[in-house]
């Protein structure tokens, strides 16, 4: 029969703590696989975060601002920035520039002929 030696290494109660890490570390896996969000959770989030950051978001600007999100969103949902009531006004406004500058014209055709 073979005898096989054995050594032990024995090392006193303050050695150990400093050379045998006791906090298992290499048994514990920590997941790095996020979990699968649907669409509509997604979206869910999106407009939770939104809502959330609302104010702190800022008004103007060529990215992440509201009028970003507002030029987006219209010209994707094919959304005419100008309502009604915006319209209306803007009509009414084109009119009295033509009514202004037929009475312009009526008034330097009179100070032709009155002068002529």
């Amino acid at each position: 029969m073979n005898k096989i030696k054995l050594n032990k290494e024995v090392f006193e109660k303050i050695q150990y703590k400093r050379v045998i890490d006791t906090n298992f570390k290499q048994l514990i896996t920590i997941p790095t696989v996020e979990p699968i969000q649907t669409i509509d959770e997604k979206i869910s989030l999106f407009f939770s975060s939104y809502e959330e950051l609302f104010y702190d978001i800022p008004k103007t600007g060529d990215s992440n601002s509201h009028e970003f999100l507002i030029k987006q969103s219209s010209a994707y949902a094919n959304i005419n920035l100008i309502d009604e009531d915006v319209q209306a006004l803007l009509d009414e406004i084109s009119s009295l520039r033509e009514k202004n500058l037929e009475l312009e014209q009526q008034l330097i055709n009179k100070q032709t002929s009155d002068n002529g």
